[in-house]
């Protein structure tokens, strides 16, 4: 499948260098135009209806998301480019959407045009987007909406809705307040990343807790905690002090 691509970034070297990395290793992508700004960008895409848009974060003249926000449809697949691991790149992550470190890595390039190349569902693309603009438009740090990549397609949930993850090998379990579980290809460390500034807390190697969903401490038998479904969750013995320190901050 042949593949129709936009660039946009405000720096014309970034610009270049990435226009000759896709037109050079990746197979059948043909870059239609490279643009700087977000009313060239607007424009480019309304007319040129490209499959797939390299997408500058931060532009002189607004930011990728506005691009975003402003057009009427969405019809096309979007790899971000940043050079910075920032706030929007934790949203962007939690809407389960590819991007690339600036300098960009050709394999890793490589690998989101092939995963843009097969993109199936336009339909569940789009609420992958969606989620990344509404949660842009909330308070920083708080990002209420997360994307879960599961065995049988993507799951929406907020954040608040979520008791705890639980590492299953290289794999992690989801569990909801319904009691729902979902079962995700990534390894506990990655959301320990994306929600630790969401109010949860490693307390143990295999579980990452919401601390506003905690019930009770119980200190017999070595100590564990009681989250409010009534399930026990185990705490390392490192983690006791912290954690208490945690909730009382939590309970103020």
């Amino acid at each position: 499948m042949n593949l129709k691509a936009i660039i946009v970034d405000d720096e014309s070297h970034s610009r270049e260098t990435l226009k000759n990395l896709v037109e050079e290793f990746c197979e059948d992508v043909n870059v239609l135009a490279a643009v700087s700004s977000v009313q060239e960008a607007l424009t480019a895409i309304r007319q040129l209806k490209p499959d797939v848009v390299f997408l500058d974060i931060e532009l002189q003249t607004g930011t990728g998301f506005d691009i975003l926000d402003r057009l009427e449809v969405i019809d096309f697949e979007v790899i971000f480019t940043t050079a910075f691991e920032q706030y929007a790149i934790r949203a962007v992550k939690f809407s389960s959407l590819d991007y690339l470190l600036k300098p960009i890595d050709l394999e890793e390039l490589q690998k989101a045009v092939e995963k843009a190349r097969k993109i199936k569902d336009q339909a569940v693309y789009n609420q992958q987007l969606e989620v990344l603009l509404f949660n842009l438009k909330q308070k920083q740090p708080s990002l209420n909406k997360i994307c879960l990549s599961t065995a049988e397609g993507f799951e929406f949930i907020s954040v608040d809705e979520i008791l705890y993850c639980k590492a299953e090998g290289s794999y992690t379990s989801f569990k909801l307040k319904n009691n729902n579980n979902f079962l995700v290809s990534k390894h506990l460390k990655e959301y320990e990343t994306l929600l630790i500034d969401q109010q949860f807390m490693r307390v143990h190697n295999s579980f990452l807790i919401n601390l506003k969903e905690v019930k009770k401490y119980i200190k017999s038998d070595g100590g564990y905690i009681l989250m409010n479904n009534d399930e026990p969750v185990s705490i390392s013995r490192n983690k006791k002090e912290v954690f208490i320190e945690a909730m009382q901050r939590i309970a103020k």
